[in-house]
């Protein structure tokens, strides 16, 4: 999740631990403990897929998080002393800020190395990686806990609960969904080995699928508030790997991505896309990874580079009619507002 929701989780945490005793300081706290796992953003691994593929790695592991977290207490306990925040206060509260950091970000499409350094990214894709009506509920029990020492506590402690729901929804939310993705891919005769759902941008009504095959894969949208249940599915190339060498970050971000990967040629370059991230054209993780020489051969880069691609909010208001359940402009939002027709 985005840096200002993981600090507002730890601050909500912090606070409903605090009780009576929960303030600005604890709050600050929370805060900061919330978005330490993210820190690892300001290490260089040396190229712009390693950097991407290695986020959430060592600071976002189960088996790293609570023994650090014991240490942060112990050291607290020992340097400030106190008799209400004992070291099983203090723990508790470091512990759940830090673990639910992880946790939070392994519901999105990023991928968590949840059990670092052992292999493996988790992902449950239940919400996107900024939902408004997530975090906006935390921001309002910290505004609260500031100016309310008697209501403060059980504010944060009743939102944790309301957004513990809303996670639970998006997950509800997404078996319904799945549910009409199989019956559909059954009636259009598509494969079923490798299917994502994932939740389109800052909601979970409107939910992106995307279906792979060996050589193509097939992208569609499907609404909680859709009246017809059929789902107009849009087929595109994958594209192959055209090189006998396959560099070590290639099969780094196969793993990372869970090979939901489509190869390209654009402009004498090779990009390779991760296609969980973003929608149509309009992908998070592009890289290019070789390039033509004169003689029209491919030239391995030394380190693949960030393809700069063109992502903003110009399609918000299309997405929005389409969550509300308006499918006559599927065709037009997937093959021309999402760049289909590059």
């Amino acid at each position: 999740m985005d840096s200002v929701t993981q600090a507002a989780l730890g601050a909500t945490i912090a606070g409903a631990v605090a009780g009576k005793q929960c303030n600005a300081k604890v709050l600050l706290a929370g805060a900061v403990l919330g978005t330490l796992p993210d820190l690892d953003v300001v290490l260089d691994y040396g190229d712009a897929v390693s950097n991407t593929i290695k986020h959430r790695g060592f600071t976002h592991s189960l088996l790293l998080l609570p023994p650090f977290a014991l240490l942060l207490s112990w050291l607290y306990c020992r340097f400030r002393p106190d008799a209400f925040w004992s070291f099983k206060r203090v723990s508790v509260l470091t512990v759940s800020v830090l673990v639910t950091h992880t946790l939070l970000d392994a519901m999105t499409t990023y991928g968590t190395q949840l059990i670092w350094p052992f292999e493996g990214y988790f992902e449950l894709r239940n919400i996107f990686i900024i939902d408004p009506l997530y975090t906006l509920p935390l921001l309002m029990a910290i505004i609260v806990a500031l100016f309310s020492k008697t209501m403060g506590a059980r504010w944060c402690q009743s939102v944790l609960l309301l957004s513990t729901l809303y996670l639970g929804w998006g997950f509800a939310a997404q078996q319904y969904i799945a549910n009409r993705v199989e019956h559909n891919l059954a009636a259009q005769n598509l494969p079923n080995k490798q299917v994502m759902i994932t939740p389109t941008p800052f909601n979970t009504v409107l939910w992106r699928v995307v279906v792979m095959d060996d050589d193509y894969y097939w992208e569609g949208l499907a609404s909680i508030l859709d009246k017809d249940t059929n789902i107009d599915f849009l087929a595109r190339p994958l594209g192959a790997w055209p090189l006998e060498e396959k560099p070590a970050t290639l099969e780094g971000l196969k793993a990372f991505s869970h090979n939901y990967l489509n190869y390209r040629e654009e402009n004498d370059s090779l990009i390779v896309s991760d296609l969980r991230l973003g929608m149509g054209n309009n992908l998070s993780f592009e890289f290019v990874y070789a390039e033509r020489d004169e003689a029209g051969n491919w030239i391995l880069a030394d380190a693949p580079q960030r393809f700069p691609s063109q992502r903003g909010f110009e399609h918000l208001s299309t997405l929005w009619e389409r969550m509300k359940g308006d499918q006559s402009i599927d065709a037009n939002l997937t093959k021309q507002t999402l760049g289909y027709n590059r």
